[in-house]
């Protein structure tokens, strides 16, 4: 079948899909492969207008407003999933832990009920009754029945979905499932796997990173069948190889007021909910250069695009010597349930990113992502964790027990710093050799990752081409 006479649509939840799906070159391979693209936009309609080129559109979902029934039986079909596949696995542990709801509210009680519930039946034969029975709710909702229409007018052929985990997409997959329309869904993050709950649908395709997240979607989820899982690569990177998004070294210098004479580290932030200790991290470097326990160095701090940055104006405050790279990512509307998920990406944002993971000397996180957009570059990276069970601090150490993040740390492609000590030893010795992981980076990127960066949205729009 040909798929330059067919119509894909592509779901987009968020803002940070927008930034891989968009910025990146998806959109445009998706345009050139097929005859019509149709963005169906967990985001405002008019974030596309410099994005639109002729033969795509633009549809704005209306917002969904889950009912009770739809809720519980939701939740009872993730608890499930969590509980199965706890054994041996610290990330699910911890999320089944976050669950819990000791509350006396209505919503505290059938949380309690769906945890013994599952507690027994959390098989995958019951992990699907349970989404059978949230289907059935779902489907009586003014929105699903928006949702149906809009499949229905638009005839679509293929309908891609860019995350796998809002609860509203579900409405969607089961729209198009109706309409006898193919679904795929594109693995969002290399921990959602492994570390999060159960997919908001089962869809029909899949499309992931790497052979490692293929490997996890198997085991995780034992009904997919290994035929309909193909390995793209990720879109996040595709900026890096992207001239579009280039900076010159002199131009990244004079944008942070730099002195071009010294080293650069960064220390990257998450976000307040993951990544409560950047405060302390911040400070302990910043010391540490007043002290003269490292080198004299420029100083930048990227907090998370999640956020506004309020939380760091003490430190700014104390140290102006540091240089802060909040992100331009705009709040595009307001009135929303989930208002991080609002916040929009700007293409000099992205420049910025690649510009900081390119010429800085050393890259400093808190068990984040951006582990990986540094190791593209062949940048040193440490991460830190300060907070145990044993002091006060945010228990932020148990990330280093989550699988996909423990095989980071096992790789040797980063230095671990559990203390302020620690911390200033490793600055040291990564500044003295900054290429000591660089095999080992190396490494853990096939792993992670697999196919090379350029090309990524061709393989992307050709496997959608021929899933038609």
């Amino acid at each position: 079948m040909n798929s330059n006479t067919k119509h894909i649509g592509i779901v987009i939840v968020d803002g940070v899909g927008f930034k891989n799906f968009v910025l990146s070159d998806v959109l445009i391979q998706l345009n050139a492969q097929f005859k019509q693209v149709t963005i169906f936009s967990g985001l405002p309609k008019d974030v596309y207008t410099e994005f639109l080129q002729d033969g795509i559109s633009v549809i704005e979902l209306p917002i969904y407003s889950e009912t009770g029934k739809a809720w519980f039986f939701r939740k009872l079909k993730e608890l499930a999933h969590l509980q199965s596949h706890k054994k041996n696995n610290a990330g699910i542990r911890y999320n089944l832990l976050k669950n819990k709801n000791m509350s006396n509210t209505k919503r505290g009680c059938l949380t309690r009920l769906a945890f013994a519930i599952t507690s027994v039946f959390n098989s995958e034969r019951w992990i699907n009754r349970f989404y059978a029975v949230q289907e059935k709710t779902f489907k009586k909702h003014n929105i699903y029945k928006v949702y149906n229409e809009y499949l229905k007018q638009t005839n679509v052929d293929l309908l891609f979905f860019t995350h796998q985990r809002p609860p509203y997409i579900a409405l969607l997959d089961s729209a198009a499932k109706e309409l006898k329309i193919k679904t795929t869904a594109f693995i969002f993050s290399w921990d959602n796997l492994p570390s999060k709950g159960r997919m908001a649908a089962n869809f029909d395709c899949y499309l992931v990173w790497s052979d490692l997240m293929k490997k996890e979607l198997l085991q995780f989820y034992p009904n997919v069948k290994d035929s309909n899982i193909a390995v793209v690569g990720t879109p996040q990177f595709e900026p890096y190889v992207l001239e579009r998004y280039e900076v010159s070294k002199e131009d990244f210098i004079n944008k942070f007021n730099l002195n071009p004479n010294l080293k650069t580290i960064c220390y990257s932030c998450g976000d307040v909910s993951t990544s409560f200790n950047d405060p302390l991290y911040i400070n302990s470097i910043a010391n540490a250069i007043k002290s003269k326990k490292i080198p004299e160095i420029n100083f930048i701090v990227r907090t998370s695009p999640a956020e506004d940055g309020s939380r760091f104006k003490e430190i700014q405050n104390i140290y102006p010597n540091i240089k802060w790279n909040f992100p331009n990512w705009r709040l595009s509307r307001e009135q929303h349930p989930e208002i991080w998920s609002q916040r929009m990406p700007s293409v000099n944002d992205i420049k910025n990113l690649r510009a900081l993971v390119s010429y800085v000397d050393l890259n400093i996180n808190m068990c984040s992502t951006m582990s990986l957009d540094c190791m593209i570059f062949g940048k040193p990276v440490i991460n830190v964790a300060f907070g145990s069970t044993t002091n006060k601090l945010y228990h932020d150490q148990k990330y280093l027990k989550y699988s996909h993040y423990k095989r980071v740390i096992n790789s040797g492609a980063v230095a671990l710093a559990k203390n302020e000590d620690a911390l200033i030893i490793a600055i040291n010795e990564i500044l003295s050799s900054p290429k000591s992981r660089l095999k080992q980076q190396e490494e853990l990127l096939n792993i992670q990752i697999k196919q090379p960066l350029v090309g990524t949205s061709t393989r992307i729009a050709n496997k959608l081409g021929k899933w038609v």
